[in-house]
């Protein structure tokens, strides 16, 4: 379900520009988050796809990779292109 990627790839992606999407709730995102993450949760997120550049890459993650993958395929739905499921937030806590 989730894209495994290394901390060097997650560094090199976000440096090239990635945007760094947290579709957990307000409350979780609120208790700890990835530096640089946006939260928009999975509840809102299609009110919100006008905030995501398409031409940028997308990382999305949460708990266990669960929303984030449903949110990556709604994205690539509506026609994003270069979008990661990276899965739960705690494994690159420390990259």
């Amino acid at each position: 379900m989730n894209s495994e990627i290394s901390c060097e790839k997650l560094q090199q992606l976000l440096g090239d520009g990635a945007q760094l999407i947290d579709v957990r709730s307000t409350m979780e995102f609120n208790q700890g988050a990835l530096n640089g993450a946006i939260n928009l949760p999975i509840n809102s997120i299609q009110h919100n796809t006008d905030t995501i550049d398409q031409t940028k890459p997308v990382l999305l993650y949460c708990r266990s990779g669960q929303r984030s993958g449903m949110v990556k395929q709604f994205l690539i739905s509506l026609g994003f292109q270069d979008v990661y499921n990276i899965g739960s937030y705690t494994k690159y806590a420390f990259c």
